[in-house]
């Protein structure tokens, strides 16, 4: 499988629930980059999202695209692509820095909330080694916490005992101060299906877990990589 999947789009619609909706743009991809949709009264708001055909369909349905946030430096994906078409702004944190001018697309800054959405944005990781800049998104009335890269599902993230994983290079140093802090009803995350049961559980399995599996998760990566 190809480790960014390019050109035709095959969207697989995944972690559905009351509050929005997320996609798959290329299932067949190994990063399986997935995008997320957050409904409002007044429509939708989309967190670093992946562009596909058929998308358009799949947002109506919560009404009109009112902004687009992207929550990690490398994530500027189709952001700007989608805002123009939509009409609308894309919106990034107030202290990321190196974004706003790789968007062609007007730009707006958010502070500790993400406008009307009713999530609070919070820092994940800033920092120069590696270079890192990550916000996480909570929203306290229905438990749902957005983390675009820290944690995630693809394969590469997790042992076969974990149902959510560490970032690779984050292994020796999780993100555990910040994240230990929230006790999630569901977890989305910017690579892999979400986890939508029992995702306390599986946020603080992943933390605390983190060291001690890291020569696990890599000899693993390490075999997918050889020749059968």
């Amino acid at each position: 499988m190809p480790m960014k999947g390019a050109g035709t789009t095959a969207l697989r619609e995944i972690d559905r629930f009351d509050g929005g909706v997320g996609w798959i743009s290329y299932p067949d991809e190994t990063m399986e980059r997935a995008s997320h949709a957050i409904a409002t009264d007044d429509g939708v708001w989309l967190v670093d999202p992946v562009d596909a055909d058929g998308l358009d369909e799949l947002l109506a349905e919560f009404g009109p695209v009112q902004g687009i946030a992207v929550c990690l430096d490398r994530h500027k994906r189709d952001a700007a692509e989608i805002a123009t078409r939509h009409d609308v702004s894309v919106y990034i944190p107030n202290w990321m820095t190196g974004v706003e001018t790789k968007l062609n697309a007007p730009v707006e800054r958010f502070g500790s909330k993400l406008a009307d959405t009713g999530y609070e944005a919070f820092v994940v990781r800033d920092s120069t080694v590696p270079p890192w800049q990550e916000a996480g998104l909570f929203n306290a009335d229905n438990g749902t916490l957005i983390i675009p890269e820290s944690v995630g599902t693809a394969s590469y993230f997790v042992t076969e005992e974990e149902r959510l994983g560490v970032h690779p290079m984050l292994r020796l140093f999780p993100p555990t101060e910040v994240l230990s802090q929230y006790r999630p009803a569901r977890i989305l995350v910017g690579h892999g299906e979400g986890i939508l049961s029992d995702a306390d559980r599986a946020l603080q399995h992943a933390l605390s877990g983190s060291r001690g599996k890291t020569p696990k998760l890599y000899g693993k990566t390490l075999k997918s990589f050889l020749p059968l």
